[in-house]
Order: C-alpha cells, then sequence, then structure tokens
C-alpha cells in the first residue's frame, strides 16, 4: 500500500464529470490497484476513487504543461483509468508532504462479534425456520471476494445465500448483492437468490432490497436459542 500526502486537484471523467480543487489530502493507492482520495473529515468514505481493475500511469509535468496549469505548476500527475468503462482518474500533485509504502500482507479479515457470529451458527442449526423443507449447504461459502455466511436450499431445491447482520444497514444489503453477482456466475449453484437477515433491518436497507429482489427476515435470538415460544405470544 502506497500512502501519499499531498496538496492537490482531482478530476473525474466519465459517467460522471467532478472536480476538486487545490488542497491537501491523502491518497491511497492498495494492492489490488485501487486508488481513493480523502480528506480529513467526512469518515471513511473517499472523496473520490477508483475501483479496480484499473492502470494507474504517471506524468513528470515539461515546462508546457506547468504553464498550461490553472491552478499553478504540477510535479507529478496521475492518470488513473478503469479498464472496463474508460473512466478517468486524474491527480496533479503541486507539493509532496509524505510518500511512503507499505507491505502489508494478507488480511485475515472482519471477525464478527459474539451475537452475530452466534446469530449464524443457530441460524444454520435451525435453517428450517426460513421454512418447511430447507437444508444447509454451509456456514461461510467462500467466493472471491469473502465469505457468504451461509449457503442453503429451500424446498424446490434452489440456491439461497444468506447474510446475517445483527443491526441490518444498506452496506449489508450492497454486501450481498455482490455476493450474489458472483455466485450466479456459477453454472452449479445459478440461480441464487438471496436473503438479508439481522434483528432489525433499517427501512432504507429493506427497500433497497426489495429493489435488489433480495428478501429480508428478521431474526428473534432468544427464539433462535428456544428460550422464547413465539407461539405463545399474545403480540
Amino acid at each position: 500500500m502506497r500512502l501519499v500526502v499531498a496538496r492537490c486537484s482531482v478530476d473525474y471523467t466519465g459517467r460522471l464529470t467532478a472536480h476538486l480543487p487545490l488542497a491537501p489530502r491523502l491518497l491511497i493507492v492498495k494492492a489490488d490497484g485501487s486508488v481513493l482520495v480523502h480528506s480529513d473529515g467526512g469518515s471513511y468514505k473517499p472523496l473520490n476513487w477508483m475501483s479496480p481493475p484499473c492502470t494507474l500511469r504517471t506524468l513528470r509535468r515539461s515546462d508546457e504543461d506547468a504553464a498550461a496549469d490553472p491552478e499553478g505548476p504540477w510535479i507529478e500527475q496521475w492518470d488513473v483509468v478503469h479498464d472496463k468503462s474508460g473512466d478517468r482518474l486524474r491527480v496533479r500533485l503541486h507539493e509532496v508532504f509524505e510518500d511512503s509504502s507499505h507491505e502489508l500482507g494478507i488480511d485475515p479479515g472482519l471477525q464478527k462479534d459474539g451475537i452475530e457470529a452466534h446469530l449464524q451458527e443457530l441460524l444454520a442449526e435451525n435453517i428450517e425456520t426460513l421454512g418447511a423443507g430447507w437444508s444447509l449447504v454451509r456456514r461461510e461459502y467462500f467466493t472471491a471476494i469473502g465469505p457468504v455466511d451461509i449457503l442453503a436450499r429451500d424446498e424446490h431445491g434452489g440456491s439461497v445465500a444468506i447474510e446475517i447482520k445483527r443491526r441490518g444497514e444498506i452496506d449489508g444489503v450492497e454486501q450481498l448483492t455482490r455476493y450474489l453477482e458472483l455466485l450466479n456466475r456459477d453454472p452449479l449453484l445459478a440461480p441464487v437468490r438471496g436473503i438479508f437477515a439481522a434483528q432489525a433491518i433499517k427501512p432504507q436497507a429493506r427497500v433497497l432490497a426489495k429493489d435488489r429482489g433480495i428478501d429480508c427476515v428478521m431474526l428473534d435470538y432468544d427464539a433462535l436459542r428456544g428460550l422464547d415460544d413465539v407461539t405463545s405470544r399474545l403480540f
């Protein structure tokens, strides 16, 4: 991973056009090829970025280039072009404050908290909670972008990918969407439908899930543990 802190301007052209005026920013170039532009704010979300597959080329300025830039002379230009869409991210470095590279190695992945991991385990053990005739294929089903929490088959033998969260938000729906895109490329599994399961699901996440053709299921932790008989409730 390369980390560059520099005074820079950024232009994005393609499906949309965007410009970031000259200012100090953090530039991240990851081993997977992605390039991210961050400010000192805005939480985790970058101001602009280019996702892989993409190609990064650098250019040192000439005197003619320097004179033509209305924001002043620059030192180096990054041209990042998406290999499929042709979208382009152009970063012009005017002053570099820090430039370092680090080998991070293989990341072990996100370790889920106890409640979320336990929900996955309980639902796998009680997969018929989702319907009579359902069967478990496996937990933590591997894909190229991470493991799907549960892969199951419904009463008709159809493949179902289940993503489990303690609190269901839009990010979880997006994550499941990416898994489904990959799983549906496998002729042995396709078609694969998705279920977004959580103890609580935000309205925005429900709307997005419905738009993506994903079903939402509320999980009752105590009921899965056998501590609460939902059939005996008055409400």
